[in-house]
């Protein structure tokens, strides 16, 4: 049977459609899902579930295009059908590495798709701006389009407030990214009293943000409740029936970037067993998610070797000695540094982290962000990831200059992540020197930016 009229064929005999969670936007006189959005719904699963590492999107591109091309201008229901299934379409093209035709159906969406569809389009839309390491002033503001939705009739007022959340937290993250810790503040406290009832109206993508924020500030016990309870929210969330977000922003991305920066805070706190075993989780996700060779792996992979770097240096000492390390983190590494060893995960392990293991995990993060040669003029053009190569590569030079025989080459590769550094919030020499709660580094892998 032909994929698209399998689709619609599925949703339609569904004795009862599952409809949207936590919808913003006006239900149908039954209160329930109309029969376009139960349809879109079916064709979003089907679409974005089999876009998998490896799987071709041309067929799942198909089934979206032609059921927004046959709902559009339809009856009760079809604009936020058509909604879901622009933004899935966007999501599709990020997934396939399309980021500018992403945004380019994003700004599509804003013409067709009601409400909250809308917010849910602009915070993407700010989210590929950010990941591709665009200058956005903190002046920025949705469209008319967008300022439209919020104020729209037909939506909720506690909806509306949720709808006003999202658009400033994505602006205190702008503000963040930009070093303007007072504005961003300005945008979070506004938020503060939505933000504590995460779960509720798909906020935590907002709350995330929120998390990070604190985390930024030094405010490490609150931002430790924070992470969290986002995360129990997550691992409450049928993630499938999230149609109120796209791209960056989706609730897989929001789990895995919670996930990784929860850990960072841990290894920030000194409480390395419980960093290793959040970010051990991130890798899990980021490998699950995106495959071995995505640069969200090579992202955490960064995270990994810079907790550790951190437990050496708390512990004053050249090299690791770690005890009973992870049972999961350890033939994850194994693999990733090409080592060959008999491990069994049911018996302690004593396993050496010295200066060349953590070399190699900067190594492999490098490769997988398919950082430019030293000797390249990449740093000088656009570059994908900057902030992260930048800080990975800052480290390993950190490591080699201590060798007297790679020495040379770690004041090459210095030098080349200072030129490559553009960051506003952070000099690289700060990033790299953890001295306190009060200037954390934070990466967001949402983003791929260093907070």
């Amino acid at each position: 049977m032909n994929p698209i009229r399998s689709a619609l064929a599925r949703a339609l005999l569904s004795p009862k459609p599952r409809p949207p969670r936590a919808r913003h936007y006006a239900t149908s006189a039954t209160g329930g899902a109309t029969q376009p959005e139960s349809v879109a719904a079916e064709m979003v699963r089907y679409a974005l579930g089999g876009a998998r590492p490896g799987s071709s999107p041309d067929e799942a591109m198909r089934i979206l295009e032609q059921g927004a091309s046959n709902l559009q201008g339809g009856g009760e229901g079809c604009g936020e059908a058509v909604g879901m299934l622009m933004l899935a379409m966007s999501t599709l093209l990020y997934r396939s590495g399309r980021r500018q035709e992403a945004m380019e159906k994003l700004k599509a969406t804003n013409q067709v798709a009601p409400a909250a569809f809308r917010v849910a389009a602009w915070e993407a839309t700010m989210g590929l701006c950010m990941e591709a390491g665009q200058v956005i002033n903190t002046s920025v503001s949705p469209d008319d389009l967008v300022d439209l939705s919020i104020k729209d009739d037909n939506i909720k007022w506690s909806d509306q407030g949720h709808l006003k959340c999202r658009v400033n937290t994505i602006k205190g993250l702008i503000a963040l990214l930009n070093g303007e810790t007072e504005s961003a503040q300005l945008f979070f406290d506004g938020c503060k009293d939505l933000c504590a009832g995460v779960g509720n109206k798909q906020t935590e993508n907002a709350v995330l943000s929120y998390c990070e924020y604190l985390h930024c500030v030094g405010d490490f016990p609150l931002a430790t409740q924070m992470y969290e309870r986002v995360l129990e929210a997550l691992t409450m969330e049928d993630m499938s029936g999230n149609f109120l977000a796209a791209c960056n922003m989706v609730p897989e991305e929001v789990s895995l970037g919670a996930t990784c920066s929860y850990g960072q805070l841990l290894s920030h706190s000194g409480k390395f067993s419980e960093a290793e075993d959040y970010l051990t989780r991130a890798l899990k996700k980021a490998e699950d998610q995106f495959g071995a060779n995505h640069p969200k792996v090579g992202i955490v992979l960064t995270c990994v070797a810079r907790m550790y770097k951190l437990k050496a240096k708390a512990e004053g000492s050249s090299s690791i000695m770690v005890q009973e390390v992870s049972k999961y983190l350890i033939p994850v590494l194994l693999a990733l540094l090409s080592i060959s060893r008999n491990y069994n995960g049911l018996v302690p392990l004593i396993f050496s982290f010295n200066d060349e293991t953590i070399h190699g995990l900067y190594r492999k993060a490098l490769e997988v962000l398919r950082a430019p040669a030293i000797n390249s003029e990449g740093v000088s053009k656009q570059m994908d990831w900057r902030d992260i190569i930048s800080l990975a590569r800052g480290e390993y030079a950190e490591l080699l200059l201590i060798q007297s025989n790679r020495k040379a080459e770690g004041e090459r590769m210095k030098e080349w992540a200072e030129h490559a550094w553009r960051n506003s919030r952070l000099t690289l020499a700060q990033a790299l020197e953890f001295s306190g709660p009060s200037k954390p580094t934070v990466v967001d892998t949402r983003i791929g930016r260093v907070m």
